[in-house]
C-alpha cells in the first residue's frame, strides 16, 4: 500500500517537535507556507496540522496560528503507568496479579515475625545477598532448567536493576550493543543513560535476523547482544534449539557477551534450555519475580560467569549497596516453599484465558503473541496513526502504548502494544473491542 505524502510530512514534523527543534509555544508555518515549502495542497497542509494535533504535539488559535504544546509533562521515551488516567482500562502496562497473593503477603510477615533472628533483616547484608537467597534462586533456575552454582548468583533489586549492573559492569561509553530492532524499552532507556551504542538487528515473527548478527560482528567490536530468547517482549517469540545453536555460535566466535532477559520465561511451559546452559562463560542471565509474583516485590537476580562476579558485586554496592532483608527473606521463602512455582502455574492460566479473549476479541486482525503471555503486538496499515488511535483510546478511557518506547531503528514500527494483564477480564474484553474498532476506522487509513 503506497504511503500518503501528507504522512511523511506529518512525521518529519512530529520528529522535529519530540526532539526538541521547537521549544514550547513556538509558532508553526502559516498553513499555505508548510504547502509550498512541502509541495502539497493548502488543503492537505490542513490535514498535516489536524494530525499533528489530534497527536497532542500542536495546538490551534483560531486567527492566530499552530503552535508547539508543552511536552514536558510527557515521555515518549518509556512506558510510564503513571501518567495513566486512575480509572482507565490500562493495556500500556503489566502488573499481573492473581486472587489471594494480598493474603500470601500477609501470612509470609506473620511467619518471619515469628522466626529467627528477625533483627538481622534490619542490618546490612552481603552485596549479592545471604547465602541461603542464593541458595534458593539456584534451586529455583534448576527447575527452570538452569544448573548454576550459587556462588555465580547475585542478589538484585528486580531485573531492571540486573540490567543496569550488568551494563555498568560490563561497558564503557560508545560500546556497542547489538540488539533486536523492536524491544524491552527499560534496555534502550539504560543505553541512553549510559552512552551506549544500540545497533538495530532486523526481526521476523520467528526472531532476530541472526545472519545480519554475524554481519555485524564482522564490521563492528560488538561488546554484547542484549537478547529475549524465552518469550521476548514485546513480539512474543520462543527462539528454537536450531536459532539458540547459532546465536551461542556467533558470539563465542567474535567474543561476544550475551546478556539474556528471562523476565517473562516462566510463562513458557517446556521451554528450550536457557543460553546460559549451553553458554556459561559467555551469558549473564537475568530474571526476577516482578512478573511471576507481584511487581511490588523488587527481588531479582543475576547469574553470571564466575569471573564477571566480583566486578558485578562491586557494581550492586555502588549503586544499591544490598536487596533489603526483608524483601529477600519474603522472595527466598517463597522460593523455597513452592509458592513462587504455585504463583507461576497460576499466571500461565491467568495469561492463556487472556489471549484467548485477545483472540475472539481481534478476529481477523493479524497480531503477533504467544499462547501464554501477557502482552500482543498488532501491526497496523503503512499509513494509520498509531498516536493519533491512542488519543482517540484515551478519550475512551483505554491506555495502550504505541511501538515508539520499544523501537531501536530511526523508523518507528506503525504498530500498537497491548498488556493484557493488569484489569480485570470483563475491561479486558470491552477495551480489546474498543482498540479494535478505532484500529479500523477509515480515518486514520
Amino acid at each position: 500500500m503506497r504511503v500518503p505524502k501528507y504522512k511523511g510530512v506529518v512525521d518529519a514534523l512530529a520528529a522535529q517537535i519530540r526532539d526538541g527543534r521547537w521549544p514550547a509555544g513556538h509558532r508553526l508555518p502559516t498553513h499555505r507556507k508548510l504547502a509550498t515549502d512541502h509541495g502539497i495542497a493548502v488543503v492537505t497542509a490542513s490535514r498535516v496540522y489536524a494530525e499533528l494535533e489530534a497527536m497532542g504535539l500542536v495546538s490551534s488559535e483560531q486567527g492566530r496560528g499552530t503552535f508547539v504544546r508543552d511536552l514536558s509533562a510527557a515521555s515518549g521515551d518509556e512506558i510510564d503507568q503513571r501518567s495513566v488516567a486512575v480509572d482507565a482500562i490500562d493495556l500500556s502496562f503489566n502488573s499481573p496479579s492473581v486472587p489471594g497473593q494480598a493474603e500470601l503477603l500477609r501470612q509470609a510477615l506473620r511467619d518471619l515475625a515469628g522466626a529467627g533472628d528477625l533483627d538481622a533483616l534490619l542490618r546490612y547484608q552481603p552485596h549479592r545477598g545471604r547465602v541461603q537467597d542464593r541458595t534458593a534462586v539456584a534451586s529455583h533456575l534448576r527447575r527452570r532448567g538452569l544448573d548454576v552454582g550459587r556462588e555465580r548468583i547475585l542478589i538484585v533489586n528486580g531485573a531492571q536493576h540486573g540490567l543496569a549492573v550488568t551494563a555498568m559492569a560490563l561497558f564503557q561509553p560508545g560500546d556497542v550493543v547489538a540488539v533486536d530492532a523492536v524491544t524491552y524499552p527499560g534496555l534502550i532507556v539504560l543505553a541512553r543513560t549510559l552512552a551506549l551504542e544500540l545497533s538495530p538487528l532486523p526481526v521476523t515473527e520467528a526472531g532476530p535476523d541472526l545472519d545480519a548478527l554475524e554481519q555485524l560482528c564482522r564490521r563492528r567490536r560488538v561488546r554484547a547482544i542484549y537478547t529475549m530468547p524465552t518469550l521476548h517482549n514485546p513480539l512474543g517469540w520462543v527462539l528454537d534449539d536450531s536459532q539458540r545453536t547459532q546465536l551461542v555460535s556467533i558470539a563465542d566466535r567474535y567474543g561476544v557477551s550475551i546478556i539474556e532477559d528471562a523476565s517473562y520465561a516462566f510463562l513458557v511451559e517446556d521451554a528450550p534450555a536457557p543460553l546460559a546452559m549451553s553458554a556459561p562463560d559467555l551469558t549473564i542471565y537475568v530474571s526476577s519475580l516482578s512478573k511471576s509474583v507481584a511487581t511490588g516485590l523488587r527481588f531479582g537476580f543475576i547469574g553470571a560467569p564466575a569471573e564477571l562476579v566480583p566486578a558485578l558485586e562491586r557494581t550492586i554496592r555502588a549503586t544499591t549497596w544490598h536487596t533489603p532483608g526483608l524483601t529477600a527473606a519474603i522472595a527466598s521463602r517463597w522460593l523455597d516453599d513452592g509458592t513462587a512455582d504455585r504463583l507461576e502455574t497460576q499466571k500461565r492460566t491467568d495469561a492463556r484465558l487472556r489471549q484467548s479473549i485477545a483472540a475472539e476479541a481481534l478476529a481477523g486482525t493479524p497480531y503477533l503473541s504467544h499462547p501464554s503471555s501477557y502482552f500482543l503486538w498488532l501491526p497496523l496499515a503503512p499509513d494509520a496513526r498509531p498516536d493519533r488511535i491512542a488519543a482517540a483510546l484515551a478519550t475512551k478511557q483505554v491506555a495502550v502504548s504505541t511501538a515508539e518506547p520499544f523501537a531501536t531503528t530511526p523508523t518507528v514500527p506503525q504498530a500498537l502494544r497491548l498488556a493484557l494483564g493488569s484489569v480485570p477480564i470483563p475491561d479486558l474484553r470491552l477495551a480489546l473491542q474498543a482498540v479494535r474498532q478505532e484500529a479500523e476506522r477509515d480515518p486514520y487509513r
